[in-house]
C-alpha cells in the first residue's frame, strides 16, 4: 500500500498532541533543544517515556550520544521556545531559558512538567530513531495550561 507523504503527514496532523522541548548537551554543542510532539508515556513501573528523533535531525548526533535527556512539556505561555527550538540550527539554548538539571541535562525554566531521563534503549523506527528515557526525576508544576498543536497550527483549551 502507497501514500502520498503529504496526505500522511495531514492525516497525523488531526492528532491534537502537547508541545514539547526535549533537551541535552554535549561538550561540541553545549545545551540544545528542539521541539517535539512526538512525547508518550511508556510504562509507570519502571518509570518510562518515549519520543523521536527523524534520522537525518541536524541534531541527531547530539542526542543519539547523550546518555541524558530532558523532556519539558511547555506551557500556553511558551509558544515562542517552541517557534525558536524548531527552527533549523536554531537549537542552542538560550542561557536565560535554561537551568541545569540534576542528571546533567539542561532543564527549561517555567515548563508545565519535565522529565529527566536516562537513555533507557533506542529503536530504529523507518525514518526516525525511537528514543525511550527512564524517568529519574521530576518537575511538576500543578497550574498552568498546555501548548497545543492541531492541524499544522497552536491551539488551545477552551
Amino acid at each position: 500500500m502507497s501514500f502520498d507523504s503529504r496526505a500522511l503527514r495531514n492525516a497525523f496532523g488531526r492528532f491534537a498532541t502537547g508541545v514539547c522541548v526535549v533537551t541535552a548537551s554535549s561538550a561540541e554543542s553545549g545545551p540544545i533543544g528542539m521541539t517535539i510532539n512526538s512525547f508518550s508515556s511508556v510504562s509507570l513501573e519502571p518509570p518510562l517515556v518515549m519520543w523521536n528523533l527523524q534520522n537525518n535531525s541536524e541534531c541527531f548526533g547530539v542526542f543519539t550520544q547523550a546518555r541524558q535527556f530532558a523532556i519539558n512539556i511547555l506551557a500556553d505561555d511558551q509558544i515562542e521556545h517552541s517557534k525558536r527550538y524548531a527552527r533549523k540550527n536554531e537549537h542552542a539554548l538560550r542561557p536565560e531559558d535554561y537551568r541545569m538539571g540534576r542528571n546533567g541535562a539542561p532543564v527549561l525554566r517555567d515548563a508545565l512538567a519535565t522529565f529527566e531521563c536516562d537513555l533507557w534503549r533506542s529503536y530504529e523506527g523507518g525514518d526516525h530513531l525511537l528514543l525511550v528515557g527512564l524517568v529519574k526525576t521530576l518537575h511538576n508544576h500543578p497550574t498552568g495550561r498546555p501548548l497545543l498543536f492541531f492541524g499544522g497550527a497552536y491551539g488551545e483549551l477552551r
